[in-house]
Order: structure tokens, then C-alpha cells, then sequence
């Protein structure tokens, strides 16, 4: 009967674990296994600088993007966009995790504990969309080079629009590599899928310019509204209070599907094998 009282009492173990506390452990591995790969963390910021400053300062101010179509600096112009493109590196870096995890066995040995797949996703996601956001932010310090000073009040709200941004694009390199098995095949993705986001999002080129079917497109890119928040918060002038709110509220909407999106295929991966 003792042995039989333990069996029962073994399914009650994954509502024991709960949610939080797996979900902060998976946090905090992605959190110092990032940290320590000093090449990774180097890559994810200079590259984009590098972008940044070889593209703005090539363009100069050729760009008509300032309202009343006067000159801007196409270095102040690209800057949200280069610090959602540094956000969306360490997305990619970061859930490339996932398939190395496949292959060394953590991933088998963490869907078989006694953990609700909701733990196993929210922490991965969030560790990703931890690195993402610091690492965007860090990008702050450049602000003064794009003709930016920021506020208090303005740095809390570009961390909240760069905390959604990232937290969308870390849940949907969440949802492209749980399937997959190869590095090379997720990259191959994210070159076809992620990059194009990108540079459909008004990071390169204003929306107001654009051909009509490149505009539709970006009207319905979600990342276009986390890069002209950005661009509103950090120019407060070229945009409305209004216009932030609908733009924010795109952005947690956003978030919201990606999520369930990389909730449902962690799910599918899991329910697979058991047929």
C-alpha cells in the first residue's frame, strides 16, 4: 500500500513545481550562458553600430524624413531602427539555444520533468527577451550622437516599447526553432523571415515615401510600430501621445499572439513522439 500511495501522489508533482520557479531557472541559464560567450554579447552591439555609422554617415542628409519634408541627419533617422535591429540579433542569438539544447540532451531531460510546458516556454522567452532588451538599451548611450537627450519619463517608456519589441521577436525565434534540428536551417529563416521584418519596419526608409505596396506592407508589419514608438519617444516632435498609444497597444497585441504562437508549437513538438 506504500508503494502504491507514492504512485498516486507522483502525478501531483507538476502542480507542485508550479510555474515560477522553473520558469526563473530556465531565466536565469539563458541569462549567464549568454554572458559568457563574450564573443556573442561583442557581435550582437557592434554590429550594428558598425551599420549605423558607416550607413548614417554615408547618407548624411540626403534623406527628406523630418516633418514639412526638410532635412534630417540620416544618423538620427536610423537610430530606433538600429536599436531594433540590435534587439533582433539577440533574439536570434539567444533562441538558437533551443536547437543546441536539442543536441546536447537539456531539452529532452527538461520536457520529460515533472514541468508545465508553460514554464519551459515563459522561461526561455523571457531570459531571451531580458538579453534583448539590455542589450538594445545599452544602446541608449549613443543617444547623444543622434541628437537625443533623453528624459527620465522617456527612458522608462522606450524600455517598456523595447521590452515588447523584444519579448514578440524572442516568442517568434521561440516558435521558428523549437521544430527545427539545424542551426543552418534556422538561420536560413531568419534570413528570409526576420531580416525582411526588419527592413519592412520604416528602419531604412520612411513609410510616407515608400511605393503603395511596399507601404501596405509596412502597415502591417507589427515591427513598424515598435520602430516609430521608438522614433516618436526619442523625437517627440515628429509624433503624437496618441499615435504612442496605438502604437504600444499594436505592440502588446503582438506579443500576446507570438507568445501563444510559441506556446502551441512546444506543444505540438511535445504531443509528436507520444503517437
Amino acid at each position: 500500500m506504500a508503494t502504491q500511495a507514492v504512485t498516486l501522489t507522483r502525478p501531483m508533482a507538476p502542480s507542485s513545481a508550479g510555474v515560477i520557479l522553473p520558469a526563473f531557472t530556465l531565466w536565469w541559464r539563458e541569462i549567464v550562458r549568454f554572458y559568457r560567450q563574450t564573443g556573442r554579447v561583442i557581435g550582437v552591439l557592434a554590429s550594428p553600430l558598425v551599420f549605423w555609422l558607416v550607413l548614417g554617415s554615408g547618407f548624411g542628409t540626403s534623406l527628406r524624413s523630418a516633418p514639412g519634408g526638410a532635412q534630417q541627419h540620416y544618423l538620427d533617422y536610423s537610430y530606433p531602427g538600429t536599436l531594433i535591429l540590435i534587439v533582433l540579433f539577440t533574439s536570434i542569438f539567444t533562441m538558437m539555444s533551443v536547437i543546441e539544447d536539442r543536441k546536447e540532451g537539456f531539452l529532452l531531460s527538461v520536457l520529460v520533468a515533472p514541468v508545465p510546458r508553460t514554464a519551459i516556454v515563459l522561461g526561455k522567452v523571457l531570459g531571451g527577451t531580458t538579453l534583448a532588451a539590455a542589450q538594445g538599451l545599452i544602446f541608449l548611450i549613443f543617444a547623444p550622437f543622434a541628437g537625443v537627450h533623453l528624459h527620465p519619463l522617456q527612458i522608462l517608456l522606450v524600455a517598456v516599447v523595447t521590452f515588447l519589441v523584444s519579448f514578440s521577436l524572442t516568442a517568434l525565434g521561440f516558435a521558428i526553432a523549437w521544430p527545427m534540428d539545424s542551426s543552418q536551417a534556422f538561420h536560413g529563416i531568419v534570413n528570409l523571415f526576420l531580416i525582411p521584418l526588419w527592413l519592412l519596419s520604416g528602419a531604412l526608409f520612411p513609410l510616407n515615401g515608400a511605393s503603395a505596396w511596399i507601404r501596405a506592407i509596412m502597415h502591417l508589419n507589427p515591427l513598424t510600430y515598435g520602430v516609430e514608438a521608438l522614433r516618436w519617444l526619442l523625437y517627440p516632435s515628429e509624433g503624437n501621445f496618441f499615435a504612442i498609444k496605438s502604437a504600444m497597444a499594436t505592440l502588446v497585441l503582438f506579443s500576446l499572439v507570438m507568445f501563444a504562437f510559441a506556446l502551441l508549437m512546444a506543444n505540438r513538438r511535445t504531443t509528436r513522439p507520444a503517437a
